[in-house]
């Protein structure tokens, strides 16, 4: 019989997950090469004196292990709003592939609490609630859901750890992966700003199929398979 206490079993259960959520992470890092998506960005203000929208197609490519490039195929819509959110979004996320250990999942840069389980997608999830131990733009806190087999976040729940803009209020962010081979890779992003002084802004990101490369893939290329 397990003589340990709830909460030591609990405390045990976290640990197990979140080391084998940075052990499979780094894993799949090394095996990803490289991968091309064609992204679909609308961005959305609801305010004083209009509503304004403006889409971008992007197409977007991944070189590992830091390299991150971002064409626009088109853009229609409010080109100020374009140029002061979805072109600010493509940089930010070129300055955060430059620092892969700075933004990582890892408890370094987070506190991770054990909620519980759930079904997400009908695969069973454990529930981690994260605090990012510093206020970095690349950081962020709420939930994150850990696929029980492939120990993977596959959905976050969550607001920036550091608000962006003296402008903004509120930011609530919501993540969806879905797995490519055997990298889960981001699916949908749905985010929505309350501005301090009126309106908001809703943000969404569809991502296209993928064409991934990985270190399997390239050697059995090399090996003539």
């Amino acid at each position: 019989m397990n003589s340990k206490a709830p909460d030591a079993l609990n405390a045990a259960t976290s640990q197990e997950v979140v080391q084998q959520l940075v052990e499979r992470n780094r894993e799949r890092a090394a095996q990803l090469k490289s991968y091309t998506d064609e992204r679909h960005y609308k961005v959305t203000y609801h305010g004083f004196p209009a509503t304004v929208t403006d889409s971008m197609v992007v197409q977007a490519t991944y070189d590992s292990p830091t390299t991150k490039r971002f064409q626009i195929v088109s853009q229609t819509g409010s080109k100020f709003l374009g140029n002061k959110v979805l072109k600010k979004l493509l940089h930010s996320e070129k300055e955060a592939a430059l620092d892969p250990a700075g933004t990582a999942l890892t408890p370094t840069n987070y506190i991770f609490t054990l909620l519980g389980e759930q079904a997400v997608m009908g695969r069973k999830c454990y529930v981690f609630n994260v605090e990012p131990k510093v206020k970095s733009k690349f950081l962020y806190r709420g939930r994150i859901y850990i696929d029980a087999v492939d120990y993977a976040v596959i959905q976050i729940d969550a607001e920036p750890a550091k608000n962006p803009s003296f402008w903004i209020e509120r930011v609530n962010i919501h993540h969806a992966y879905e797995k490519t081979g055997q990298f889960w890779l981001p699916q949908s992003d749905r985010s929505q700003t309350t501005l301090r002084f009126g309106g908001t802004a809703e943000l969404t990101i569809d991502y296209g199929t993928y064409r991934v490369q990985s270190t399997a893939s390239h050697e059995s290329k090399s090996l003539g398979r």
